[in-house]
């Protein structure tokens, strides 16, 4: 009599099949939970601009900064001059006596919104057009 030695291969496929499943369950939350990290570091990071305008206009005698000036101030990090940071890019606009911030996601899977900030510190999520980037509220 032959002895029967390793998984048939129907024990094979049931076993693919369950890993699949499990798989196409677990992707989707992964991702949203990726989504929401980046958005909550946005919100942190715009707080952190909001900081150092406040901080470089209580110095430089009543204007706010642009990105490079923030960074060669020392008020942010070179990260924010490069580009991307936690699936985000950030654009600071500087006029007289005022400034806007802006988040937007590079990426649809990198966050759901887009975020901007004035000089009142308040962050507020910004209505994103299909290729276009955030809109006026």
């Amino acid at each position: 009599m032959k002895e029967n030695k390793g998984f048939s291969l129907l024990e094979l496929l049931i076993v693919v099949a369950i890993i699949l499943i499990i798989a196409t369950i677990a992707i989707p939350s992964l991702l949203r939970s990726r989504q929401a990290a980046n958005e909550s570091a946005a919100v942190g990071s715009l707080r952190t601009i909001n900081t150092a305008e406040v901080t470089y206009l209580s110095g430089s005698g009543g204007t706010y900064g642009a990105v490079n000036d923030l960074v060669t101030a020392g008020l942010l990090d070179s990260r924010f001059t490069t580009g991307t940071i936690s699936g985000y890019v950030y654009v600071i606009t500087t006029a007289p006596g005022t400034y806007s911030v802006t988040a937007t996601p590079n990426a649809t899977n990198s966050g759901r919104y887009g975020y901007y900030s004035t000089p009142d510190g308040v962050v507020t999520d910004a209505v994103l057009l299909p290729n276009i980037g955030p809109a006026e509220p």
